[in-house]
């Protein structure tokens, strides 16, 4: 992964929505698949399936239509979603960087075919291809996203919250929030009602592992050790209407 084109990639995509049609060449294709082979997960351990399919797969009115996209299988085990949103995103970022357009297909699903042959749960697909509209964003003010005040407690890291603050989210719900507490970054999600979370929670916790895949390339970027420990954690001020996931260790 070329990260440093990755940290240029992160402040200027956008999600596509208008594509070429046409299909992509083989050797185009046949990168793609190769990159994905080499995806690094959020969370070792967990089974996964990246497979890239044709328009003529996906059996859903409410997709983007483009050339092709990614479908996401995955063992269902604590923390796949976010680590299903770590994974794709390395995705998303390694396509804009080679001039291809994408966009996170949160309510598209493959046709029935494609599901039954996995033993893995279908989690969401990404729409991509040459795109038929502006590839990046112009200037980063394009960007239409909370302050970084809204979403760490003091002023620290800011560098690398950046790069989070613009990632995208599911309906732009930005469900991130940073507790600092000195290298430590205590990682918190937003609490829903139950009439939302219905909808939102599991494309809320596909967005954290967006957010904290744009956390890793900047880190690293700065020549920054980064360590996630997910799962049970010793946040102490989870700020109200979030919950912890865990916690980035800064070195």
């Amino acid at each position: 992964m070329d990260n440093a084109k990755f940290y240029e990639t992160i402040y200027k995509r956008k999600s596509v929505r208008k594509y070429d049609m046409n299909s992509l060449d083989d050797k185009t294709l046949d990168d793609v698949k190769g990159f994905i082979s080499k995806i690094d997960p959020l969370i070792p351990g967990i089974k996964t399936d990246l497979q890239v399919i044709s328009q003529n797969d996906v059996k859903s009115f409410m997709s983007i239509k483009a050339p092709h996209y990614v479908v996401v299988f995955s063992e269902n085990k604590e923390g796949y979603l976010t680590n299903i949103g770590f994974m794709l995103q390395q995705l998303d970022l390694y396509l804009s960087a080679n001039g291809l357009g994408a966009c996170w297909q949160g309510m598209a699903k493959p046709a029935k075919d494609i599901v039954s042959k996995s033993e893995l749960e279908f989690v969401i697909m990404l729409a991509f291809g040459k795109p038929a509209e502006n590839l990046y964003r112009s200037d980063r003010s394009e960007f239409k996203r909370n302050s970084i005040d809204a979403i760490r407690n003091k002023a620290d890291f800011d560098e690398l919250l950046e790069s989070v603050r613009i990632a995208p989210s599911a309906t732009n719900s930005q469900p991130w929030h940073f507790d600092i507490e000195g290298n430590k970054l205590y990682v918190n999600c937003i609490k829903l009602n139950p009439i939302k979370a219905l909808i939102m929670e599991k494309m809320n916790k596909i967005d954290m592992g967006i957010g904290l895949c744009h956390l890793s390339i900047a880190a690293k970027h700065l020549g920054k050790n980064v360590n996630f420990s997910l799962g049970e954690s010793s946040a102490q001020n989870v700020p109200k209407g979030y919950f912890n996931i865990g916690h980035v260790e800064i070195n």
